[in-house]
C-alpha cells in the first residue's frame, strides 16, 4: 500500500479515511510480527511509514471533527 500524504488524505470522506485506517494497522500488524519473529524484513523504513500515515490519517479526523463542532 501506498503512504498517504496530507493533501491527499484531506481530500478523502470519513469512511475512506476509517477503510485507510483500518487496513494500516493490519498491515503494521503483520510487519511487526515479521519482525518480532526474527524474519528478514524487506524493507526496515516501511512500519516507521505506516506509523506516521497513521498520525496524519488521526490528526486529520480531529481536525474534522473540530471543524464540525464550531
Amino acid at each position: 500500500m501506498a503512504i498517504l500524504k496530507m493533501r491527499k488524505a484531506r481530500e478523502l470522506g470519513e469512511k475512506e479515511l476509517s477503510e485507510k485506517l483500518k487496513e494500516l494497522y493490519l498491515e503494521l500488524s503483520k510487519e511487526m510480527a515479521s519482525s518480532e519473529i526474527g524474519g528478514a524484513v524487506k524493507n526496515p523504513g516501511r512500519i516507521r511509514e505506516i506509523r506516521r500515515t497513521i498520525a496524519r490519517i488521526k490528526t486529520i479526523s480531529t481536525d474534522a471533527k473540530k471543524r464540525r463542532n464550531k
